[in-house]
């Protein structure tokens, strides 16, 4: 089992940043791929950043050069740093988890956070 709590939502201003964490209940070197995804009202997830395999990190376009993936494994926590927020970035943030490693064993099941609201003002 991995759960997976989100902090760090809230509402600013166009133009301004926040910094999402994402602590996870388990040791996320044993997780095979982590990241944050977003919904906004009415609209479908979508995939914001990930690390994939390895130190790999994939982002959408629509956040490239202003959101930045991170990740601290002492803390066993992923961070997503949001600057230049824009008001399209608005939404629910989730944090996601897509299989672990449990001694020899692979447990092949993704996980969600509870999500955290970010709301951008024009």
């Amino acid at each position: 089992q991995v759960q997976l709590v989100e902090s760090g939502g809230g509402l600013v201003q166009a133009g301004g940043s926040l910094r999402l964490s994402c602590v996870a209940s388990r040791s996320i070197s044993s997780i095979s791929a982590m990241g944050w995804y977003r919904q906004g009202t009415g609209e479908q997830r979508e995939l914001v950043a990930a690390y994939t395999t390895g130190d790999s990190k994939n982002y959408a376009d629509s956040v490239k050069g202003r959101f930045a993936i991170s990740r601290d494994n002492a803390k066993n926590t992923v961070y997503l740093q949001m600057n230049s927020l824009k008001p399209e970035d608005t939404g629910v943030y989730y944090c996601h988890a897509m299989g672990y490693y449990s001694g020899v064993n692979y447990v092949n099941t993704e996980y969600w956070g509870q999500g955290t609201q970010v709301t951008v003002s024009s």
